[in-house]
């Protein structure tokens, strides 16, 4: 079916509109900053992904990473704030409008930020549920029960990761299910699917906080368990022993920061709902900004309890560092009989599950927003009578039902991190960029130049961890992750040059117009710097 998309620039309160063939469909408005907060409310539940393996990095020093990635995070928001609100007629979130920033100067870069931040939210959907699963199958079948041995292998994948094979077991038929399960609460549009989140929310958020505040109260968190502040190292034989801060234990750090940022910059999401709110001026604001406060607390937090309780070893042990011994350890650090263990592990599914439902509902309005803007191909560009981009939430779960498959996903998360921070690069240099562009644009929200500056200085930072750290997550993780960063080139080829002939939809070129380009080389110049920090910071990195 062939799709005539035509996007209204300032939207009526009735929502943005897209016609195909010859019907009406919007993406209602209909949201305001609470429902944003409650679907962002899973965002805190990524800390349980990653938390055994930035303790396996870095060691003791854990949860002083864990602080340092949320301020990091946090302190970026506000540009993110600033440019989601120069466009309240759009979807999609930050690389929507930081692609609108870099478009005028390269049509390539653009649909990068776009593709970048798709890639790395998308996998989420098969992380969360596979890790969901193995909750499940973990503590209601012995380890070595028959429903948890079988696999059958499909294909191996050596080539890209060391291991990494495709297969089907207990864990993705499970997965699959939850999956389903995801995909058809959201169908019925973002409304319906923030009414949802909330009731999961309370309920998945209720054992994050318990956690984080049950070792305060009791003080059973000896000072041991969180010092002394020095880097994990390897010997000869492969044995962990306290390092020191030398090259190698700083690229240790880097190492440990990579991971970590790819848990804590999550809830830049809130601002995907731009377009589906009843007030995108105000809206937008308060949405990030709360989220950023919760998850603010909640990574500083969870990680200082689960190493105050735990210790070094306990954070080192094979099953928090794969993630799948965490519900249990969480459930036994409040203690009780099978009845609040059971109960505790099926809230901290449900907050699983939580992040799943943000990560479909945010990526899915990224592919549609793409679409529309002429980035991604036009079947994307389609709504249901609910408002709900389907076709873009096909797309999603199609591409992480191969994701399912693999039998590391581990390795999954590292690669989509490396675009996920090359995303991030390019958003916040395209607060300034923006800023010079349309300096006269309404802006409901304009943070303070040093805010701006800090943003850019960030997005640096956030490069150098790339480069020094991807690799500590598996051999050739940062080469594996700049591939799928430039895998968008011949998919945006094919939709501008053959779809639209070279020209970019009518709505998106208005989008585009000024009157001036004051940039000038400057984003040129930040591009340049950028692949140097990258380049410098792999060559000087040292892996122990």
């Amino acid at each position: 079916m062939s799709l005539q998309e035509e996007v209204l620039p300032f939207p009526t309160a009735g929502g943005a509109r897209t016609h195909v063939a010859g019907q009406t469909q919007d993406l209602h408005r209909n949201l305001t900053w609470k429902d944003a907060f409650w679907v962002t409310s899973g965002v805190p539940a990524g800390v349980l992904f990653t938390i055994g393996g930035v303790s396996a990095t870095i060691g003791q020093p854990a949860w002083i990473i864990w602080i340092l990635a949320i301020l990091v995070g946090f302190a970026q928001c506000f540009t993110y704030a600033e440019i989601s609100g120069l466009y309240p007629h759009k979807s999609g979130g930050a690389s929507v409008y930081g692609a609108l920033g870099w478009v005028r100067y390269s049509k390539f870069v653009a649909p990068v930020s776009v593709w970048c931040n798709w890639i790395a939210w998308s996998p989420m959907l098969a992380l969360g549920t596979s890790l969901a699963a193995g909750y499940m199958l973990s503590n209601l079948f012995p380890a070595d029960a028959a429903i948890n041995t079988w696999q059958v292998t499909l294909l191996d994948l050596g080539f890209i990761s060391k291991d990494l094979t495709l297969r089907i077991n207990s864990t993705f038929v499970l997965a699959v299910i939850f999956l389903l399960i995801t995909f058809k609460l959201q169908h019925s549009g973002a409304s319906a699917a923030a009414r949802t989140q909330r009731i999961l929310g309370i309920a998945s958020l209720t054992p994050l906080v318990v956690i984080a505040l049950v070792p305060l109260f009791t003080g059973d968190m000896p000072s041991t368990n969180f010092l002394p502040l020095l880097p994990l190292m390897h010997d000869a034989t492969g044995a962990s022993v306290m390092g020191s801060w030398n090259s190698a234990g700083i690229s240790t750090a880097m190492g440990a920061m990579f991971l970590a940022c790819w848990s804590t910059f999550g809830f830049e999401t809130a601002v995907c709902y731009t377009r589906e709110f009843k007030n995108p001026q105000q809206d937008t604001f308060k949405a990030i900004v709360s989220s950023g406060l919760l998850c603010l607390f909640m990574f500083i937090a969870v990680p200082i309890a689960f190493q105050g309780e735990l210790g070094l070893s306990g954070m080192l042990a094979p099953a928090i560092v794969d993630g799948s011994g965490v519900g249990a350890a969480m459930a036994r650090f409040v203690g009780g009989g099978v009845v609040v263990f059971n109960a505790i592990v099926v809230m901290l599914v449900l907050s699983i599950l939580l992040i799943v439902m943000t990560s479909m509902m945010g990526s899915s309005r990224t592919l549609y927003q793409a679409s529309v803007d002429g980035w991604l191909p036009k079947y994307l560009s389609h709504v249901n009578e609910h408002g709900a981009p389907t076709r873009a939430m096909w797309t999603d779960l199609v591409f992480n039902l191969f994701l399912l498959l693999m039998s590391n996903y581990m390795a999954v998360l590292s690669i989509s991190n490396v675009c996920y921070m090359i995303f991030v690069f390019l958003n916040l240099q395209s607060g300034w960029i923006h800023r010079l562009d349309r300096a006269d644009w309404p802006r409901p929200y304009k943070c303070a130049n040093w805010l701006l500056a800090l943003g850019v200085l960030c997005g640096y930072l956030d490069l150098v961890f790339v480069g020094a750290g991807a690799n500590f997550q598996g051999e050739n993780t940062l080469r594996n992750g700049l591939i799928a960063t430039f895998l968008i080139v011949p998919v945006f080829i094919y939709r501008h040059y053959w779809q639209d002939k070279g020209q970019f939809p009518a709505s998106m070129r208005k989008d585009m117009e000024l009157p001036h380009a004051r940039a000038g080389v400057l984003p040129y110049l930040a591009l340049l710097l950028a692949v140097a920090v990258i380049w410098i910071s792999a060559k000087l990195t040292v892996i122990g």
